[in-house]
């Protein structure tokens, strides 16, 4: 009876503290007894930033690093999730990768300074924490391999089953051992050389339909029984808790986080990322990250029912869970909604009561996808600066 009394005033005081958490269904509304008290709140600096902010002298870079740095700690972030790697490429020193085009225009290009050594030094010093975020398997958009430097090691691999080509782009083949082994050798450059917080992937694991062909046949004609989708499934498995153990065994301290997509079953029809063994086990991720891009009126996939899949998932009490939001949709129509069509449009406040339902469920905390939407003003509109002003008084 205390039980139920419990949990009646809980979504009482739920709708009495913020009306403006609406579109919620009461029985999507579950209480959480996790006890976490470091609430994440981060925000992702993509490639995309970089095209965007630092095609300019080293000394102005690192003025916009240290501005970017400002704004989120101003707005109390306390986790930024950097892309460090990602093109089979590297925005630090690296004796495996060659620099980023993202930073210069040019790959292999030395943009001047190491910008992961400078974010994890500036965000450092305000108490703040650096996610490495790689993009394990992605080499280029283009199919033009002489774009790629010479140093590159998909270059080296361009004409072995291990980098598969299309005109979709050029990408990593993840059956390959040599390039689980390349992947792995990655993440220990990194946090062998750098005072990172985390590892970080997204939901880019099997991207090209064929790219492992040649090796599930191999697997095949020796006597193997599992299903292409099994065989698949195995080998991104197989990664992940590669990485989770050497990340481990050099310090317990540092995070390995994921970000799938946030359609469960897409995980399993087109990444072959094995979420639910994951979540159900010790051996692969300290958190999930879902990208959860919906909003509540989605006719498909609305928000707090997608939420609670999520957190209905974990069976390993360990896990956090940090929701992935798409602030980069405020103000603009959600094309895969259904009726939920103009959702970001006809409201300023989706970002603001996500985060709230977040926070209520008692969950580990949240991530905005991404920099640019919520402080370029070339990105934004009066919906995200009405998110960002709500953002601001729920802190």
């Amino acid at each position: 009876m205390k039980n139920r009394l419990g949990i009646v005033l809980f979504i009482i005081s739920f709708f009495m503290v913020d009306a403006t958490i609406s579109y919620v269904k009461k029985e999507d509304i579950k209480e959480n007894n996790n006890k976490e008290v470091d609430e994440i709140r981060s925000v992702y600096i993509s490639y995309l930033e970089y095209e965007d902010n630092f095609n300019n002298s080293v000394k102005i870079n690192q003025a916009t690093i240290d501005k970017m740095i400002d704004n989120l700690y101003n707005d109390h972030f306390n986790t930024i999730i950097l892309h460090v790697s990602p093109f089979s490429d590297a925005i630090y020193k690296s004796n495996i990768f060659p620099y980023s085009y993202t930073l210069t225009g040019e790959e292999g290009k030395n943009p001047g300074f190491d910008y992961l050594e400078y974010f994890i030094k500036k965000s450092h010093l305000k108490k703040m924490k650096v996610y490495a975020w790689i993009n394990p398997y992605r080499i280029s958009f283009s199919e033009n391999k002489e774009l790629l430097s010479k140093d590159n090691p998909a270059y080296k691999l361009i004409d072995t089953s291990s980098v598969h080509i299309d005109k979709k782009g050029i990408y990593y083949n993840p059956a390959s051992e040599i390039v689980k082994d390349l992947i792995v050798k990655q993440v220990k450059e990194i946090i062998d050389n750098y005072h990172v917080d985390g590892i970080h992937l997204d939901d880019y694991f099997y991207i090209q339909n064929d790219v492992d062909k040649e090796e599930y046949h191999s697997y095949v004609n020796n006597g193997g029984k599992l299903s292409l989708k099994e065989f698949r499934l195995s080998h991104t498995n197989d990664l992940i808790k590669r990485i989770y153990k050497v990340i481990k065994e050099k310090d317990e301290n540092i995070l390995f986080s994921i970000a799938p997509d946030g359609n469960i079953n897409n995980n399993y029809l087109y990444h072959y990322a094995d979420v639910k063994e994951w979540l159900s086990s010790n051996e692969y991720i300290d958190i999930i990250m879902p990208q959860i891009y919906y909003g509540f009126e989605n006719e498909y996939s609305p928000f707090a029912k997608v939420l609670n899949n999520w957190k209905d998932l974990i069976k390993n009490d360990k896990i956090r869970m940090v929701p992935v939001l798409a602030i980069y949709k405020s103000g603009v129509t959600d094309n895969d909604s259904g009726s939920g069509l103009n959702e970001w449009i006809n409201h300023d406040d989706l970002i603001k009561r996500q985060i709230l339902l977040i926070k209520y469920q008692n969950l580990s905390g949240y991530a905005l996808f991404r920099y640019d939407f919520m402080y370029n003003d070339s990105k934004m509109n009066n919906k995200s600066v009405k998110e960002m002003e709500n953002l601001r008084k729920i802190r």
